[in-house]
């Protein structure tokens, strides 16, 4: 330590004799060097106080911006305004349910069994939409007529499986299962989820006439 202190300590006294014998560098070239860095002090402390400048402007705008918003409150002015432009455009709201919005002729509801206008059943238990079906919701039962054609004796859906894919509906040849417009068939129990063939008639019969209507306007894409 005390030799790297002797070391600098002569190395300073060698530049301070060089400087004042002349050996070391001129004085004009010193003074110039001076100059220069005097020119590039003041350069950068230009730039800095320009840079300064433009920020208090910077923030006494963000100032009188928030001032005059919270002054005039124009802010909610905005929001008010956006709310008074919607209430005179038309409502795109209905009053459910006691409003209903239409529904697609497409539109895949609750299931139902159809009748021939005789009040015959239209099924004729080809147990298609019972292979069908991805979820394995149906299940069917059949026997033989006595004039050989064959006839449901059980047809039961678990509407808990269903996943309304309307396959069942594609599938059949007569057009006996269908999916109505009915979709407002919420219950209490799981058990009167588990719709049989009664239960399927029933809603045939109360919803035959949209059904009818829904598949003549679908005929031509069917």
């Amino acid at each position: 330590m005390a030799s790297l202190l002797a070391r600098r300590s002569f190395s300073a006294l060698r530049a301070r004799h060089l400087a004042f014998s002349g050996q070391g560098l001129q004085g004009s070239h010193l003074c110039g060097l001076q100059s220069r860095a005097i020119s590039y002090g003041s350069n950068k402390d230009d730039e800095e106080a320009e840079q300064l400048a433009k920020e208090i402007s910077k923030d006494w705008s963000t100032v009188f911006e928030r001032s005059m918003n919270t002054l005039f409150l124009t802010e909610m002015v905005r929001g008010l305004s956006l709310t008074l432009k919607y209430f005179f455009d038309p409502k795109v709201t209905i009053n459910y349910p006691f409003e209903k919005g239409p529904l697609s002729p497409r539109f895949r509801g609750e299931h139902a069994l159809r009748r021939y206008p005789t009040g015959e059943e239209r099924c004729i238990a080809c147990k298609l939409c019972e292979a069908v079906c991805p979820a394995q919701a149906i299940t069917i039962e059949a026997e033989e007529r006595e004039d050989g054609s064959r006839r449901t004796t059980r047809y039961d859906i678990d509407m808990t499986k269903c996943i309304y894919c309307g396959f069942c509906q594609e599938a059949c040849p007569v057009d006996a299962i269908v999916e109505g417009p009915n979709f407002e068939f919420a219950t209490e129990t799981h058990e009167e989820l588990l719709y049989d063939k009664e239960k399927l008639l029933e809603n045939g019969d109360r919803w035959e006439t949209e059904i009818a209507e829904n598949l003549r306007s679908e005929s031509l894409y069917r």
